[in-house]
């Protein structure tokens, strides 16, 4: 601002003393005062800021300021780097676990015992060779009890002859064992089923998304091959004994994946079927189903949908198994993180394979520990990039401006970028945190908006300050100015994000400390740089501007003189006019712009704007008490994502413990068959099958004539099916085969469907029609193909209107009038592609192979448990966890020792076990039927526990996989029992939100209490408790909603004392307040019209609101103040707060507004993340900007043009009474709180 045109208004400094007191107060001590004044300005003069405006105005000496603090951050980095702990990256979901909530303490001493017991909590870890030694001793030990007692115990069937695992007796084990001496010298690398690629196959495309269609097989079959086929598959492959009986699997013997298309494309060899999945030709899917649903492990693979009436499921699981030792590796123990390494650089060269082999029909899911972590960590680093981005466009627009100042720009925001490395130092260094979690790469894009803000608070000060022809004089109001405005908004942000170390959740709570150090590193920094930077680009970058004179002697004569050209003001003048040249080409417009078409219609128009906010206020509070808790499960990336969908779809899979390997046909018994007898027996006919092309698809016709007056008709994409069926021949007007697309093309648009039940005996049903198949009827749809309604080959179907109502297709009407009614869905005709000449090619003998023609593959098998729902653990023995040692309440590091009950005997308290597990097991409203798992795995325990109680007659078995182990575990140690643990399978469904999910816990919680309350009040189990790792995930969203609101609310209570010590007066204090709440209010109801639900990523967002909201609107209280001394010579109060919130809008606006731009650009790359607490970070910082600066401009000039004191220049003495006053507030309201949380409930929420 020039200073021939406008003086300056706005007078900043540190000194308190230079406030001058009420004119009304000091009448008789003014000429002491005066005196003091020059005392004052002399010893500031020779002190402190004499020294700091000389160093800063001396180009060498800023330049060894730049140089130092350049060279301080990368020294600490260095040091950080390579002498310190390495800093890990933490992308887990665990770390936003509560370890310290008693639902994870619970589990987490659970599964401490277990670990102990068994060196691992995944119970399929185990040795699956031998029995189960925790069983076998619980066994040993039962048994001594019982003989004892002198009971017989020679009459067990099971204790002379124990049962393994896997259902093996010893003598099978023996047969086995002499059976691994017969491959003695087969070598034995890659036998151990080490990883695993898990693959999900969704259906998709059609209403009814029914994934066994010959289509989506054959994508699925490609996908397999298509793994198998990579160049190094052979040197991890798990090669497992088993596949040396499988012939077309060698020379490698690697065993192929394990999923149902083992049964789905058998192989032959030898006249033997073999059932592993690399047959070249689709066999009949329903004979094929029907013989893998007599194994139990058939359910594995599909959903939850499937029954053996309805062969239908929405999606197909797969696997594909690694195996270790690796060549030039002896063992497992030999360099297994060697190993690891090698697995890992070899299994993500899958992920771009499969990320292109989704189809209109399929989409391809996959997984696995190392693929699922290798995708999200490039997911979290491809969102990182977008940092890089966002600063280009920082960047470009700072120049823009900065006046287009170059060397303003690169020093603007090197402050900003040395900061972090600083703050990075602290956090890692000097507060021991050892890790980097999700929500901390946030801090990349906000600290951006938030340390430009205090970049253009410097070089608008500077700028508009040019009026002042000393040198030092200019840069010691600079300073001060700038250095309080930024210090008292840096100083509120952070404490408002420090809030969030109070938060119980590890993520949260290091990320507010993280963001508090960056904010207050920030600012330290701009502060020590961005003065020297304006010293050396004032005198040698921009000498066409206002050149420096040199004033060092005369600074102290003239200062006075100077503060009182500074303070005047002529109330009619304009206060728009400044120069260009001065100010910056943009700043100048913009400021001038903003005067005229925003301070000064909202002075104007200010009651009306009050009235505005109150309503938008009410409107506002209206939609926050509608916002609803979230219905569903945390979002971690975008719905369409591989991540996502997969971590959608594991809470209608079973549990991640499982892995089944040994699930697939390879593995069965019904291993191979004689395929010479099958084709005996059977009699296939065999055809040839035109290859299809762009699309097309064959359907054959095949026909059998039972002797009847209506034969019937079988539709086919396979050109050979089981006898008796018969090809259908030109004859009689029949058509043996036609021609259709297998998608729509050109004008090929009409859809008709196969339809087939198999409700009717002894055969089933085919059906043709042009709408879908009638489930109602048990009609259900084996393949679509599309026909067209104009002229190509004209073809009739009909339904006849006779028992068993076939479906027949012919060339012209006479043969198809086998109903009088009109054309219908049943009835009518279409048009084929005209029929080419077909080629020749051969056949395979297991192309529409049916092994359960006639009957033969037995009933189906009952579905086990495959842990869909989640697992609840009934656990006695233990009464806690001792955490003492820890010094965090970090997921990293050890978790503790478990603290056992000495008062726990097993043999005392059989009886009332026994008893639980029934009741428990008996209620059907939590638990699954046969999903209690009250027994380590072995059945000889069943036959024991009889012996020595009458309750433990008829204790429920579960439903198991064949090979799945028992989640009941016991703790032993000397031959004692110092734990159980019965496991329930729930029917709580872990898709659901963590809300919803509560009321299914305390139903567990109030259950069990009940129950344990019946027992004798000596009874140790009623210490005992129930725990379950779904109940640690429900809290932790719980917990998070709750201690982010918490924050939100102790953020806005620093935020309040922090501005009411600051501003020293209650009607500065409330236009802050007023704006602040209404801006978090008007953020929450702009989320409740995008339809957002409040979980925990939107709780956490809404944690930085009040340290974002409250920048601005501090500014313009911090810009009222500083204009307040001019004006004392006016006699209107009115005029003078219209007057002061003028200027003070004059002075910060265009650093407010630059700030904020700068702000919501540097957010916009954060819409784009494929992480959705990113995303909704951005959204929710880019909202509460625009809000935040939108609320300044107008809602609080509004308040300070009505209601800011007129005559106020904050005394020291107003400062100290504040300070007061707030520490009395704050003691008095810890008191009540603390009060308050002695008598409340303790609860587990």
């Amino acid at each position: 601002m020039d200073s021939e045109d406008e003086p300056l208004l706005l007078q900043g400094t540190w000194n308190l003393s230079e406030f001058e007191e009420q004119e009304e107060e000091e009448e008789e001590e003014e000429g002491d005062g005066g005196t003091e004044q020059v005392n004052g300005d002399e010893q500031v003069c020779k002190g402190f800021w004499w020294a700091l405006g000389w160093v800063y105005t001396q180009p060498w000496a800023s330049g060894l300021v730049l140089a130092v603090g350049f060279l301080v951050p990368f020294a600490l980095s260095a040091y950080m780097f390579l002498r310190c702990e390495p800093l890990d990256i933490d992308l887990s979901y665990s770390a936003f676990e509560v370890r310290s909530h008693a639902s994870a303490e619970r589990f987490d001493a659970l599964t401490i015992a277990l670990k102990s017991q068994l060196g691992s909590w995944d119970r399929h870890r185990r040795d699956a060779e031998g029995f189960d030694l925790e069983a076998n001793a619980l066994r040993d030990l039962l048994l001594l009890m019982v003989n004892r007692k002198g009971k017989d115990v020679s009459t067990l069937m099971n204790v002379t002859e124990p049962t393994g695992i896997l259902g093996q007796t010893e003598m099978e084990v023996h047969n086995d064992n002499k059976q691994k001496r017969r491959f003695a010298g087969y070598s034995y690398l890659q036998t151990q089923a080490l990883w695993r690629i898990e693959l999900v196959f969704v259906a998709q495309g059609d209403e009814d998304n029914n994934i066994f269609t010959p289509e989506r097989l054959h994508t699925i079959h490609h996908v397999e091959r298509l793994l198998m086929q990579h160049p190094q598959f052979q040197q991890f492959c798990w090669k497992p004994l088993e596949a040396l009986r499988d012939l077309p699997l060698g020379p490698s013997f690697c065993s192929p994946p394990s999923s149902l298309l083992s049964y789905l494309f058998p192989s032959e060899r030898g006249g033997k079927i073999y059932y592993d999945g690399m047959g070249p030709d689709l066999a009949d899917i329903h004979g094929a189903l029907s013989l893998a649903i007599t194994h139990p492990q058939f359910y594995w693979y599909v959903d939850e949908t499937l029954t053996p009436d309805k062969l239908q499921s929405s999606l197909l699981r797969s696997e594909i198994h690694f195996g270790a030792p690796l060549p030039s590796f002896y063992s497992l123990q030999d360099r297994p993180l060697e190993q690891r390494h090698l697995y890992r650089d070899f299994v993500v060269q899958y992920a771009d394979i499969l990320s292109q082999q989704s189809t209109s029909k399929v989409k391809v899911l996959y997984g696995g520990t190392e693929l699922f972590d290798d995708e999200v960590r490039k997911t979290f680093h491809s969102d990182m990039l977008l940092a890089l981005f966002s600063g280009g466009c920082i960047t470009v627009l700072v120049y823009v401006l900065t006046s287009f100042s170059v060397f303003q720009t690169f020093f603007g925001l090197a402050s900003i970028g040395l900061s972090c490395l600083v703050a990075l130092f602290l956090y890692h260094v000097v507060f021991g945190v050892k890790y980097l979690g999700i929500l901390n790469g946030v801090a990349a894009f906000v600290i951006i908006g938030i340390g430009v803000d205090d970049v253009f608070v410097f070089i608008s000060t500077f700028r508009q300050s040019a009026h002042l022809t000393c040198s030092m004089q200019r840069m010691i109001y600079t300073i001060k100015t700038a250095g309080r405005a930024t210090f008292l908004t840096s100083f509120t942000t952070a404490a408002a994000y420090a809030a969030n170390t109070f938060s119980q959740i590890p993520a949260v709570h290091d990320f507010g400390l993280f963001m508090s150090l960056i904010v207050s590193c920030c600012w330290l920094w701009v502060s020590v740089l961005m003065p020297a930077a304006l010293c050396i680009w004032s005198q040698c970058g921009a000498a066409h501007a206002n050149t420096f004179t040199p004033c060092i002697v005369d600074f102290c004569a003239g200062e006075s003189e100077s503060d009182a050209v500074l303070l005047s003001l002529s109330a009619e003048a304009p206060l728009a006019v400044s120069t260009e040249g001065s100010v910056g080409v943009v700043s100048a417009h913009l400021q001038r712009l903003l005067r005229h078409w925003v301070a000064e219609p909202v002075v104007e128009k200010r009651k009306t704007i009050i009235g505005v906010y109150a309503l938008v206020l009410l409107g506002s509070v209206w939609c926050c008490c509608l916002l609803r808790p979230a219905s569903h499960a945390p979002v971690l990336f975008h719905r369409d994502t591989n991540l996502q969908r997969l971590l959608d779809l594991r809470s209608n899979l079973s549990a991640q413990g499982i892995a089944c390997h040994m699930c697939s046909g390879v593995s069965s018994k019904y291993h191979r068959r004689a395929l010479l007898e099958i084709l005996k027996k059977n009699k296939v006919s065999q055809f040839p099958q035109k290859i299809s092309s762009s699309g097309l698809l064959t359907v054959y016709v095949f026909k059998l004539d039972l002797g009847s007056v209506v034969p019937l008709y079988r539709y086919s994409l396979s050109a050979s099916v089981p006898a008796p069926w018969q090809a259908s021949s030109s004859a009689h007007g029949d058509v043996p085969f036609f021609q259709a697309y297998s998608s729509p093309h050109s004008n090929f648009s009409t859809r008709m469907s196969v339809c087939v039940s198999h409700a009717y005996h002894p055969r089933p049903r085919w059906m043709l029609t042009l709408h879908l198949c009638d489930s109602g009827r048990r009609w259900r749809s084996e393949f679509d193909f599309y026909v067209a309604s104009v002229e190509q080959r004209k073809l009739y179907f009909a339904q006849h209107t006779i028992s068993p109502y076939p479906s027949r297709v012919c060339e012209g009407p006479p043969g198809c009038v086998f109903s009088s009614g009109p054309d219908g869905p049943t009835q009518g005709s279409f048009y084929a592609p005209l029929p080419a000449a077909p080629t020749q090619i051969k056949i395979s003998k297991t192309s529409g192979f049916n092994p359960c023609s006639g009957g033969q593959c037995g009933k189906p098998a009952v579905r086990p448990l495959v842990d869909t729902g989640a697992m609840v653990f009934v656990v006695f023995g233990i009464l806690g966890i001792n955490r003492t040692q820890r010094s965090d309440n970090h997921v990293i590091g050890d978790l503790g020792s478990v603290i056992f009950d000495p008062d726990f005997d097993v043999f005392n308290e059989i009886g009332h076990l026994c008893k639980l597990c029934k009741a428990i097991s008996a209620n059907s409203k939590l638990v699954k039927p046969g999903g209690a798992q009250c027994l380590p795995s072995g059945n000889s325990l069943t036959s024991i526990l009889p012996l020595l109680h009458p309750e433990c007659h008829s204790l429920p078995e579960p439903n198991l996989l064949p090979g799945q182990l028992s989640h009941g575990a016991v703790g032993m140690q000397g031959g004692r029992v110092h734990w159980i643990s019965m496991a329930f399978e729930s029917t709580t469904f872990k898709g659901k939100s963590s809300f919803q999910t509560h009321s299914d816990f305390l139903q567990w919680e109030s259950f069990l209490q009940k129950q344990l309350a019946s027992l004798p009040a000596s009874s140790a189990l009623r210490r005992g408790f129930q725990t379950c790792q779904h109940w640690k995930q429900i809290f932790m969203e719980i917990i998070g909603v709750e201690s982010a609101l918490y924050s939100l609310l102790l953020s806005l209570a620093i935020c309040i004392a922090s501005v009411a010590v600051f501003t020293a007066h209650p009607l500065l204090l409330l236009p802050i307040l007023l704006s602040i709440l209404g801006m978090v209010c008007l953020v929450v109801a702009v989320m409740y019209w995008l339809g957002w639900e409040m979980g925990a990523v939107e709780a956490i967002s809404l944690s930085i609101l009040v340290g974002s909201s409250v920048d601005y609107c501090l500014h313009l209280v911090e810009g009222y103040l500083l204009a307040g001394d001019s004006l004392c010579f006016l006699q209107e109060s009115s005029i003078k707060r219209q007057l002061r919130t003028l200027e003070a809008a004059n002075h910060v606006g265009v650093a407010i507004v630059s700030s904020a731009v700068t702000t919501v650009i540097s957010t916009i790359p954060l819409f784009f993340c494929v992480i959705v607490p990113f995303a909704k970070f951005g959204q929710i910082v880019a909202i509460n900007t625009a809000i935040s600066i939108a609320f300044t401009l107008t809602v609080t000039t509004a308040l300070l043009a009505t209601m800011g004191p007129a005559d106020f220049t904050r005394p020291p003495r107003a400062v100290l009474k504040a300070t007061l006053v707030v520490l009395i507030v704050g003691v008095c309201g810890g008191v009540l709180w603390w009060t308050g949380s002695q008598f409340a409930p303790d609860t587990l929420v």
